[in-house]
């Protein structure tokens, strides 16, 4: 045990530090999950091959710059132009196999996230913006102090989940609650509502995952025999 926990703590502190740093052209490529803008999609034609996506933001970012990073959705993205409020992003194919981005259309809302510093505070956990699959939301109810979501995944991804642990949906951080084979539940509060697509999920409504980062790195070092 001694040995795994001195394992991650370095895993962690080095990954801070690299991720958040900007060393000549590095630039910071870390989220934490803690959404702070929505915003509209201006342009995009969703093909397998790809392309370009514009994305108008509801409270303008001061300073943004071509080469940045910007989760969009959760997933992290290159910031490629910026003109009349839009901010342009390019789309690889691997991007549009992993997400769910082929649903989208003009119009569309998003949750947008800038890349941290190392001086920004980790409120929510480790988010990537590597997106791991989609989801599907399969069923919605009202409790009296939250909206409750069931999320299904794709089951090669269930030993990366565990009950009360943290997972990025759309690039929120949230709680796994009430893990079973393939779904899982959220309990989401009216702050989160507010700062957030989620008040537009409904049955059938595909998802970015990415699952907790630490935890890929445990079943990775299992699989190799660290």
């Amino acid at each position: 045990m001694d040995r795994w926990n001195t394992v991650l703590l370095g895993f962690v502190i080095s990954y801070i530090i690299i991720r958040t740093t900007e060393t000549g052209k590095r630039k910071p490529s870390m989220f934490t999950g803690i959404i702070t803008n929505t915003g509209k999609i201006t342009k995009w034609k969703p093909a397998p091959s790809g392309g370009r996506m514009g994305v108008k933001a509801k409270r303008k970012y001061p300073g943004v710059k071509i080469g940045e990073s910007i989760a969009i959705n959760g997933c992290c993205l290159t910031v490629v132009g910026q003109k009349n409020d839009v901010i342009d992003f390019d789309i690889s194919d691997e991007t549009v196999r992993k997400t769910a981005f082929l649903d989208y259309g003009p119009n569309k809302k998003v949750n947008l996230e800038r890349a941290m510093k190392a001086k920004d505070a980790l409120g929510g956990h480790f988010v990537l913006g590597h997106v791991d699959g989609v989801g599907t939301i399969k069923a919605v109810k009202i409790n009296p102090g939250s909206v409750e979501y069931t999320v299904q995944f794709p089951k090669k991804f269930a030993h990366l989940l565990i009950d009360k642990g943290s997972v990025s949906v759309d690039g929120i951080s949230l709680t796994v609650c009430n893990l079973k084979k393939t779904t899982f539940d959220l309990y989401i509060i009216p702050h989160t509502l507010k700062e957030t697509i989620m008040t537009e999920y409904q049955v059938g409504k595909k998802v970015n995952l990415e699952f907790d980062v630490l935890g890929k790195y445990v079943a990775r070092f299992k699989e190799v025999g660290v």
